[in-house]
């Protein structure tokens, strides 16, 4: 799937993609200067196309832009992080010890 567009609902604190009335999502929940990535869901149908992947990079991204520490409760996310270094510097001083990095 190129160009996979994920939106933040707001009201349901979660990061969306739509696809063929499917909904793969990541929950958020903000804290005093972190935020919360407590589960992720992405339907079969959208396995294998990147939408884990761009879920994961827009709550990430999210956190960074928003000088939010992140806590990854959701073990998808919480490997995406271990695969991707970049983003160790916005994990939470708690959770990098849990996860092994930085």
């Amino acid at each position: 799937m190129a160009d996979v567009q994920v939106a933040n609902n707001t009201i349901e604190h979660r990061f969306e993609v739509a696809l063929d009335g499917q909904v793969a999502f990541a929950e958020y929940q903000l804290v005093d200067q972190g935020i919360i990535l407590p589960h992720t869901v992405v339907p079969e149908a959208f396995e294998g196309k990147g939408v884990g992947s761009a879920l994961a990079k827009a709550a990430l991204g999210y956190a960074r832009e928003h000088q939010l520490k992140v806590i990854p409760l959701c073990p998808f996310i919480a490997g995406y992080i271990r695969k991707h270094p970049e983003w160790n510097d916005i994990v939470h001083e708690t959770y990098k010890t849990k996860l092994g990095i930085g």
